[in-house]
């Protein structure tokens, strides 16, 4: 069963037992989503409401950038176990001979550039919610102000913690070349992620 189709108490569940896989990158695609969710949530209580009519068509907007968004991340949730079980299948495979090790070998940098890839695609979605759930501060429901701080602090958490898996799988890519592109891309995304988040929750405090 896919982890998106398990109830909240089964999933958390399999979460905490000794299986390998869920793990932090799946939930790093979890929170992504849940910072979508909240997004797309504060959108829907903005647009309609006479108040805030002048801001109708950004709120419509971002509501739907909040929900393409929420689907790329709820399907990092299973690609990112997904990708792990591939590098543990790898690992698996024979090598008793010079054939076998290299076919071993193949394949495990193949996952492993999958486990890497999964991640960092994570990162880029939470630094797309961020900038979209920043379009809509002071422009969306004061009533929900408190929700676009939380989903700042989820797409937060899920650029963190995406970039610690994207940093424990480089260096099983034996390709320095490939290495550097995702490290120095990774940096500036997280940098620009952390910050724009920092924002949000200092502007939503301070509007409380």
């Amino acid at each position: 069963m896919k982890l998106t189709e398990m109830t909240l108490d089964r999933y958390t569940q399999v979460l905490k037992s000794d299986a390998p896989a869920p793990g932090g990158g799946s939930v790093s695609a979890l929170a992504a989503a849940q910072g979508a969710a909240l997004t797309a949530m504060v959108c829907d209580l903005t647009t309609g409401k006479e108040k805030y009519r002048e801001y109708e068509d950004l709120c419509r907007e971002a509501g739907e950038k909040a929900t393409a968004i929420y689907e790329e991340a709820k399907k990092k949730i299973d690609e990112d176990t997904e990708a792990f079980n591939l590098v543990a299948a790898a690992f698996k495979m024979p090598k008793g001979s010079d054939e076998e090790k290299a076919a071993r070998s193949k394949a495990i940098r193949k996952g492993t550039l999958k486990a890497t890839e999964v991640p960092f695609s994570v990162m880029e979605l939470s630094l797309e919610g961020l900038k979209n759930a920043e379009s809509i501060m002071g422009r969306s429901n004061i009533n929900a102000a408190s929700d676009l701080g939380v989903a700042a602090l989820n797409f937060k958490a899920a650029a963190q913690g995406a970039w610690l898996n994207v940093k424990i799988n480089l260096p099983g890519l034996k390709d320095e070349e490939t290495e550097k592109a995702f490290r120095e891309k990774g940096e500036a995304i997280l940098k620009e992620a952390m910050e724009t988040a920092d924002r949000i929750y200092g502007e939503t405090e301070k509007s409380l």
